[in-house]
């Protein structure tokens, strides 16, 4: 239940903001060009995974609003920065914040989407989403669903940000309201806020805003979903999950993207990548397994020529010599997948430039 003392100014508008790579300087930034006495509530996704965290601390020398992490059936005040904590997703189950351990999303956790897209069902109206500077594209289908909503989106400008991958998919894939310098975000935050409140401007039964409805309610529970649910919002693909090896389905979005029954989601970018790392580990285990055997094979040609065996030594430093061959044609395939993945992020920032 939410706590007694939350009922002091509970917040009715409500910030969402999501980054990744160069996030720090950016939330300082942002954060610092807000008021103190700033009428909605500010919710922070970074990438941060399950480390340790001073985030709130460090944010904190930089604003005059109240920065935290966010705590699991708090009601959210006005003026606050509730930061989604170490390992677990930050959603907003209405006007009361959801801390779930559930399965991650874009191969993290905390994520950005989950934030975006329950605050986008469950609030509609009064949310505004802002995507920061990051990498990959987390954030993209959350915008899409605030937008779907009926909230605003506000995307900062690539051009600035230190890593422009999230905020160019966010332009390419989602219905953007503002497109700004990082040092215009705070200003345009405050001048939307001015404005009235239309979150009262709702039909007494709101449609369903599928599958972001759906998916909401799949992470709120924890992740896993039946393959019935999953049926009726995609179609079972031939890929299967990096995270538990258990089948994808395609959700008809674009960007494509994929999710398993057991709750994990990716969208095509994040998939890309984490195959990358499956098949380097695979790569990695097989030249393991190499040189094991090779000095299996080194030991029993030794033991041959001792014991008067030439032929079966030769034999067997034969085979030893063919596993060097192998592993340096594994070693040159890591090379070249290095190599591609390499070439194709050029590729993908040209066409983007």
């Amino acid at each position: 239940m939410p706590h007694p003392t939350d009922a002091a100014n509970p917040a009715r508008r409500f910030i969402v903001i999501g980054t990744s790579s160069g996030g720090l300087a950016a939330l300082r930034k942002l954060l610092a060009d807000l008021p103190s006495d700033l009428p909605a509530a500010v919710f922070v996704t970074m990438h941060i995974g399950k480390q340790h965290s001073v985030l709130p601390m460090l944010l904190a020398a930089h604003t005059a609003m109240t920065v935290s992490f966010a705590e699991d059936e708090r009601v959210p005040l006005e003026g606050h920065v509730y930061i989604a904590p170490p390992d677990l997703h930050l959603l907003l189950d209405g006007a009361v914040m959801k801390l779930v351990h559930g399965a991650k999303e874009n191969h993290s956790r905390p994520a950005i989407d989950p934030l975006f897209r329950s605050a986008a069902i469950t609030l509609r109206r009064s949310v505004i989403g802002v995507v920061l500077t990051g990498d990959l594209d987390d954030g993209t289908v959350g915008l899409q669903a605030i937008k779907a909503s009926g909230g605003v989106t506000i995307v900062q400008d690539p051009a600035g940000a230190d890593a422009p991958s999230m905020p160019t998919s966010a332009l390419r894939y989602a219905s953007v309201d503002h497109c700004l310098p990082l040092s215009e975000i705070g200003k345009c935050l405050v001048a939307l806020l001015k404005m009235p409140d239309e979150s009262c401007v709702e039909s007494s039964q709101p449609r369903r805003v599928e599958p972001y409805q759906t998916e909401h309610e799949i992470c709120l529970a924890g992740g896993s979903v039946s393959v019935a649910t999953l049926s009726q919002h995609g179609q079972i693909s031939n890929l299967t999950c990096p995270e538990c090896g258990g089948g994808l389905w395609e959700l008809g979005f674009a960007p494509p993207r994929f999710r398993c029954h057991t709750g994990h989601s990716y969208t095509v970018q994040t998939l890309a990548q984490q195959q990358d790392v499956v098949i380097e580990e695979a790569i990695w285990v097989a030249i393991r397994s190499l040189h094991e055997k090779k000095a299996l094979l080194d030991r029993q040609a030794s033991a041959a020529q001792l014991s008067g065996r030439p032929e079966s030594a030769s034999e067997y430093q034969m085979a030893s010599t063919q596993l060097d061959i192998h592993v340096e044609a594994l070693m040159k395939l890591m090379g070249s997948l290095d190599g591609g993945a390499e070439a194709h992020r050029r590729a993908k920032e040209a066409q983007e430039g």
